[in-house]
């Protein structure tokens, strides 16, 4: 026999074990497979025309739907945690130019099925945000209710998948509205509550690099030279209007450390370095600079001015014992450099495109 007779009767056997070993993986299939693949693929067609009108709703229901049935047929059924893999082969066969069907991702669908049982829930909240978003959800948070957290503010502020990572590891559902105020006495409602909503404790300035030894300028000015991401750590709705802001009152000069305006709260927003603990007359300070930027700057439209003094730490009794009979609405944090911060806290900042992307949607 010459070489090509060998090479084709090696071709017909290579065939032939290709056949039977697909006849032994059918008959070890659990029942009802057959019937539940065919309804799976028509579900994932039918999914492609409703798909050009609502891309990432679509996506998110679809791969919710799957990751129920497959835990109804495991449950029901007694279907192996095996047959993910089973499914994930004979949908990329079926489905050769559609991503997202490997074992991994239908393991997501799965746990994203068994984590949101609501399906209102997933259509209202869940589908609104890309499943790259849904997926480091999944794997960084396990309590519900800051899962639920973090979904909604992903959809309020547009957060990019790698600021959402950031906000994630910097701790910030825990970090929101922590600080300590006076906004309750000080501000009507509701906006003593959006007011508490906007500030964190502490702060996380893990993108500077400063020595413990310095300065309330040299912190200022490492600020300044990172002010996108001094933006995206003090959220949303934030536009810089200038640092060290001159005001002159009677004969003398003040500056202002740091002057924003809160797009969201219609009022201007003082803030107050400090390099030190909490010391008491540093609110007598900032209730002086609020009076005067309510009397100078303020428009009749805007809403009070806001202060926030941001110290190396401070304590909780003498914070509340210092803005207690303030009648300026003050809320005191601490912040956190890079030196300062567990290695668990510690995280890239996104890129400078997805900053400029993330300020835009403020």
């Amino acid at each position: 026999m010459n070489r090509y007779g060998k090479d084709e009767k090696r071709q017909q056997s290579s065939q032939t074990d290709i056949v039977q070993q697909s006849a032994t993986q059918i008959n070890n299939l659990p029942s009802g497979y057959g019937a539940f693949l065919k309804e799976l693929k028509l579900r994932i067609s039918s999914s492609q025309l409703r798909a050009s009108l609502s891309v990432n709703r679509e996506l998110i229901l679809l791969y919710w739907d799957i990751g129920r049935n497959i835990l109804e047929r495991q449950s029901s059924q007694g279907w192996g945690a095996k047959i993910i893999d089973r499914i994930a082969s004979d949908l990329k066969n079926e489905f050769p130019d559609i991503k997202g069907f490997s074992p991994r991702n239908l393991k997501y669908m799965t746990t994203m099925a068994r984590e949101y049982k609501d399906e209102s829930f997933v259509q209202q909240v869940v589908a609104q945000i890309p499943w790259g978003h849904n997926v480091r959800i999944l794997d960084y948070i396990k309590n519900h209710i800051e899962r639920e957290w973090y979904l909604r503010k992903t959809i309020e502020n547009g957060w990019s998948r790698n600021v959402l990572v950031h906000q994630i590891e910097s701790g910030l559902y825990h970090r929101q509205g922590q600080a300590i105020t006076n906004f309750e006495q000080t501000l009507p409602v509701p906006q003593s509550d959006m007011t508490r909503e906007i500030l964190k404790d502490p702060y996380v300035f893990d993108f500077l690099n400063l020595g413990e030894d310095a300065s309330e300028r040299e912190l200022e000015k490492a600020l300044l030279d990172h002010i996108k991401e001094f933006l995206l750590e003090l959220g949303s709705g934030f536009a810089f209007v200038g640092s060290q802001y001159h005001l002159e009152i009677g004969n003398k000069d003040y500056y202002i450390d740091l002057l924003f305006y809160h797009l969201k709260l219609r009022s201007y927003v003082v803030i107050d370095l400090k390099m030190t603990d909490f010391e008491p007359e540093f609110a007598g300070k900032m209730n002086f600079y609020l009076s005067a930027v309510d009397d100078l700057l303020r428009h009749p439209a805007d809403n009070q001015t806001v202060g926030i003094i941001m110290c190396k730490s401070r304590d909780k009794i003498t914070v509340e014992y210092a803005v207690r009979d303030l009648n300026k609405p003050v809320g005191i944090s601490s912040y956190l450099l890079t030196k300062m911060l567990p290695e668990d806290l510690k995280s890239n900042l996104p890129a400078i495109e997805e900053l400029e992307s993330e300020l835009k949607k403020s």
